[in-house]
């Protein structure tokens, strides 16, 4: 473990090779799991703000799932989460070629929103869990990710340097900069 400022940062996020692979994946991190993506309020805001640009990439049925539900939800274990379409599948996406997509991400690259998708689906497959006087940052390995373990493998991409946006949107880019450095010695150490 690392600790950088008030984060403790698992090894894993150094050591391990990671490149999202959709071609073979097929956006399968937007309807694995038992519950929807971790939002937090004011992503929930930001996404109600946006929605009117957002709707147009989703279908009917996802559309009249966020009216039924709202654009957020509490889960089993009492987090706030997107809300799923059967519940399987998060009502923000869209499929395009068969691969998933983020609906909100679209609006956003189109350039026609600020935010671009939720900070725990950019920072997939990192997962953040914020206790009282610090915040966990592991690695979650999970089977639907495989690809991307090999893609980053074969392209010799850290896990860290492949998430340097989303770990900068997070934390900053002072943190991930300390970041860099401890993984560059790390890494000399070896």
């Amino acid at each position: 473990m690392l600790e950088i400022g008030r984060t403790i940062v698992s090894l894993d996020i150094l050591e391990k090779k990671f490149l999202c692979d959709l071609l073979k994946c097929k956006g399968a991190c937007c309807v694995e799991g038992d519950s929807g993506a971790p939002v937090t309020q004011e992503e929930v805001k930001a996404i109600q703000e946006a929605y009117p640009e957002i709707a147009p990439h989703l279908t009917e049925s996802h559309r009249e799932e966020i009216r039924k539900q709202g654009f957020s939800v509490i889960d089993l274990d009492g987090d706030l989460v997107t809300p799923l379409v059967n519940n399987k599948q998060c009502v923000y996406t869209y499929t395009e070629n068969e691969i998933l997509k983020c609906g909100i991400e679209k609006a956003f690259l189109e350039g026609k929103i600020t935010f671009r998708k939720p900070v725990s689906c950019h920072l997939f497959p990192i997962r953040i869990t914020e206790y009282k006087r610090f915040d966990a940052v592991n690695y979650q390995q999970i089977d639907i990710c495989k690809p991307g373990r090999q893609c980053g493998k074969a392209e010799k991409l850290p896990l860290y340097v492949f998430l340097r946006e989303p770990l900068i949107r997070k934390y900053g880019i002072d943190w991930y900069e300390q970041l860099a450095y401890a993984a560059e010695n790390y890494s000399e150490e070896k």
